[in-house]
């Protein structure tokens, strides 16, 4: 789709790679469900950029690659400030820490509304006490106008440990197309899911999955180990369980050699990057979040939306989401007996697993729809440009 409001105030969003993740999803949701005659957009991508731009529907959204090196690329500050300078956007939006340093070059370069977005940490400081990290960003919190915080969490964080006052930070949840990932319609339909071993979508089958990017923070190995812990709880359901986990990353390899160790890789999918997300979560029975730290996570949000209990970690946002006992369970990280003990719950329950399915899907209709989520937004980015 494209437009000619060439006076509409631009927001420059400032990501390290645009590729497939939920940070990235969220961008993609904002950008297309912002009104078109408010704000215009582009998108500006430290190292790069994947085909995952085109889930982006508007035609005018232009994307710029500034080629960062590995490692300290100081001539990256120099692109950056040519690119704003050359863009003069109203805001400039940055999104984690990778990010934060384009908050100083974007005040050099006199953009005036700055905009910075915590939405989760890495495997490097799962819990943000890097004491190096936060000494970077208490320097540039000076340089930041306003923060988006995406869980309570994450917002009780910059207050407390970083030091950011409370009136310059807005806790905003990620909403949920609700339309787009929304409960299948039973039987399960293979006919819409293509590829995937012969007979994998049985209806009698009973899916285990996952979706996102499998980095070492998400901990995929760990639901492989529970994975094959269930079987060993559950023997007369072996023929029955499926494992399929949808995304790729750095432990995908050691995800597939471990399923090959423990005799299970027959009864497992692991497809890669795939677009037909929705169609796959509908497909699931069960979903399984087994990472180290989260923010919020869209995939939860995608997965309750599904009408889909939920199996997450303790950590981060998660507990904001996934409520105990009702629309799925909580078990401690790179806990495997733990994640086995929850799936074991839902293999042999197949009522709870259709009403806490049904209970998360009714919270997303109330708490974290698309609307709620672009409100929040449009509201922040309006205060800004006030100022």
């Amino acid at each position: 789709m494209a437009r000619t409001l060439a006076n509409t105030p631009l927001i420059v969003h400032v990501v390290h790679r645009f590729g497939t993740g939920g940070l990235e999803n969220g961008v993609v949701n904002l950008i297309n469900n912002l009104p078109a005659d408010r704000y215009r957009h582009a998108i500006v991508c430290l190292q790069g950029y994947t085909d995952f731009r085109k889930r982006l529907k508007l035609d005018d959204v232009a994307i710029y690659d500034m080629a960062k090196q590995d490692g300290h690329d100081t001539g990256l500050y120099l692109r950056l400030f040519r690119i704003f300078r050359q863009l003069r956007p109203a805001i400039v939006h940055t999104r984690n820490l990778s990010a934060l340093e384009s908050q100083v070059v974007a005040a050099l370069a006199g953009v005036r509304g700055r905009v910075h977005g915590e939405h989760g940490r890495d495997i490097y400081d799962l819990y943000g006490k890097n004491w190096k990290y936060n000494l970077l960003r208490k320097l540039v919190r000076p340089f930041v106008g306003h923060y988006i915080a995406v869980s309570k969490d994450l917002q009780d964080w910059l207050t407390d440990t970083i030091g950011v006052q409370h009136s310059r930070v807005s806790q905003i949840y990620n909403g949920v197309d609700n339309l787009r990932f929304r409960p299948a319609q039973p039987p399960r339909d293979s006919s819409a899911l293509p590829g995937g071993p012969p007979g994998f979508f049985h209806d009698d089958n009973i899916i285990i999955g996952s979706v996102g990017r499998m980095a070492a923070v998400k901990d995929y190995p760990n639901l492989v180990l529970a994975f094959s812990r269930l079987l060993e709880l559950a023997p007369a359901l072996r023929d029955r369980m499926r494992l399929l986990i949808v995304g790729d990353g750095e432990t995908r390899a050691a995800c597939m050699e471990l399923l090959k160790q423990h005799r299970a890789d027959q009864l497992a999918w692991l497809p890669g990057e795939r677009a037909d997300i929705p169609e796959l979560m509908a497909a699931m029975d069960i979903f399984v979040l087994p990472s180290l730290g989260e923010g919020i996570s869209n995939t939860i949000l995608e997965a309750m939306a599904t009408g889909l209990p939920v199996i997450a970690t303790r950590v981060g946002g998660n507990v904001e989401l996934v409520h105990e006992g009702k629309t799925g369970f909580l078990v401690p990280s790179a806990d495997t007996e733990a994640m086995a003990q929850a799936l074991l719950h839902y293999v042999t329950d197949p009522d709870h697993r259709r009403t806490h399915g049904q209970a998360a899907r009714d919270i997303i209709d109330r708490r974290f729809s698309m609307a709620a989520m672009m409100q929040g937004y449009l509201s922040v980015y309006d205060r800004v440009l006030k100022r």
